[in-house]
Formats: C-alpha cells, structure tokens, sequence
C-alpha cells in the first residue's frame, strides 16, 4: 500500500513564529494552540506519514548559531513525542532566501525519495502557514492546508492565491478544522466516461445543498435525475450526449454506469456512512429500490 504524508511546517504551524523570525530560544518557544490535542489524533486515527520540512535563513552562520537553534529544535520534538507524535523525517534547509536553493521551500530537491512509488503524493498534504508551503505542495503533486491564511512568503515565489486555488483545499484558522478535514474529507467525484455511443461528464458532491445541472438530451430522465439529486442533498452537475437517435438506452445505461462509478469514487472508504435507508411512496406509484453500497452486487428486476 502506497503511504501518504503529512508535510508540515514548523515555524507559524507548530509554534508561533517570533517577530525576529528565529526561535533562538525555549523563553520564545510556545505551541499554538490545539497542536497537540489534534496532532496526536491524527497521528493516532489516520494512516499519514509525519514529515516535518522547515526553512532556517543561515543555520550555521553567525546570524544563526547552532548552538541557539538545536536546544529549542530538540525541545518541539521532545514535547510532540510525549503526545505519540512521531515524525518519520525532519528535513531542514538552512540556505538564505536570496540563495534561490533548490533545497529550499518550494522547491524539492530534498524530497526526492518521495516521488516514488512508494509514496501517494496525490492524496498527501502539506500543512503551512506561507504561501511557499502551497507552492511546495503544488510542486510536489499534492494537496495544501494554508493554515491562518497570509502573503507571507510571497517575495520567494511569482504564485499568488488565485494561481493557487487547485491546490489550496483548505484554508482554516486553527488545528481542529484541520483535524476534521482529514478526517471526514469532502465526498466529491468527477467522472469523464466517453464511449462510441455516449460522452458523459459528472460532477458530484455528496454533502451538497440539492444543486442540480442535469442535461442528458432526455426530459423526464433529466426529471428523474433531479429528484434524485433534491431528496439526498447532493449537488449534481451531468452532461450526456448521446446517440439519442438510435433510441435512448445507451445513454440511460451509460449515465447510470457513470453515476456509480461518481458514488463510488466519493464514498472512499466508506468509514461513517448509514447503513440503512429509507424507501418514499409518491402520489400514484411505489417503487422500491434495496442498495448495497457495500460492495456485493446482486440485482432482483421484476417491473
């Protein structure tokens, strides 16, 4: 199974950054709030890999001391390992931002054994507080938590937020909305399923607002689709052309295909879902309809 991580900056996601920038000190050290109470539980509950990745300007110059820097470094691991929160890396770059290192947030050049199979970088995150963090995460092919969202940063990077909107997936002000984004993330799907008789595109989001934009070519399945999409909640954007000029079957059974496909891709793992349902009569019918989504197929016509 391929693991996913959890890139998480230091200064400004896990302490408070000091005004000076360098957390030189313990008499400057101070967690923010929560880390520790929802850090632990995602380390305990979720099956990420904790990486901790950190630009330190000049480590190891005059204007940086080790010996400043080591003592309070020590000290954060030391306090999150007595919460069982484990990092299976500690990466730091200690080039200046004028340097433009390849080594430094954005860039990637100390994460290579991460692009590998090994590793799921597309459903990894990295949790920061500058816009560099997003542009890692961009770069690396994942998704970014900007946590207390703010330009800083933007000086080492030509990205500004609207550049960043397909990587940002979470914008949040402390750790326990982080913590509850990981845990239950959006339910959406997008399905492109093209065939010799039909092009079908879908867009589904299972915790929506009853949004329907259905358009299949045919009225009444269109209708049907509709109170699909109001009685559940969902949102629903479907575009179907069809060979509708044969007759209409394929297009139904495509759009039903592709559908399950949607759910199925949206559902995940399916941890926290009801197991039962409920069945609606309406004014001059009832149909009732038994769905097992967890898994086993078996299909029962009589009309």
């Amino acid at each position: 199974m391929r693991k996913k991580v959890l890139f998480l900056d230091r200064d400004g996601t896990l302490v408070t950054e000091p005004a000076d920038y360098q957390l030189d000190g313990l008499e400057k050290l101070n967690f923010l709030p929560g880390v520790f109470k929802y850090l632990s539980a995602i380390a305990e509950e979720m099956d990420f890999e904790l990486v901790l990745i950190t630009n330190q300007d000049g480590l190891g110059t005059a204007s940086f001391p080790e010996d400043t820097f080591w003592p309070t470094q020590n000290k954060i691991i030391d306090f999150l390992k007595n919460e069982e929160i484990f990092f299976s890396d500690v990466i730091i770059d200690r080039t200046f931002p004028e340097e433009n290192a390849p080594t430094r947030k954005p860039g990637t050049a100390l994460l290579g054994k991460y692009f590998s199979d090994d590793y799921d970088l597309e459903n990894s995150f990295v949790v920061g507080d500058r816009i560099t963090d997003i542009v890692l995460a961009k770069n690396l092919g994942a998704k970014g938590i900007w946590l207390n969202a703010s330009e800083a940063g933007t000086k080492e990077t030509v990205y500004t937020k609207q550049s960043l909107e397909d990587t940002i997936v979470l914008m949040p002000e402390n750790w326990k909305s982080i913590y509850e984004f990981l845990k239950c993330p959006p339910r959406t799907a997008t399905i492109k399923r093209k065939t010799k008789e039909t092009n079908i595109d879908i867009s589904l989001n299972l915790d929506g607002n009853a949004k329907a934009d259905i358009d299949t070519g045919i009225a009444f399945f269109d209708h049907m689709l509709e109170q699909l999409v109001r009685h559940a909640q969902l949102d629903l954007q479907l575009k179907v052309v069809g060979d509708l000029y044969v007759d209409e079957h394929h297009t139904i059974e495509d759009t039903a295909i592709a559908l399950g496909e949607g759910f199925k891709k949206a559902l995940g793992d399916k941890l926290g879902i009801g197991r039962y349902g409920f069945c609606l009569p309406m004014d001059d019918c009832l149909a009732q309809v038994a769905i097992d989504f967890g898994g086993r197929n078996w299909t029962v016509w009589e009309a």
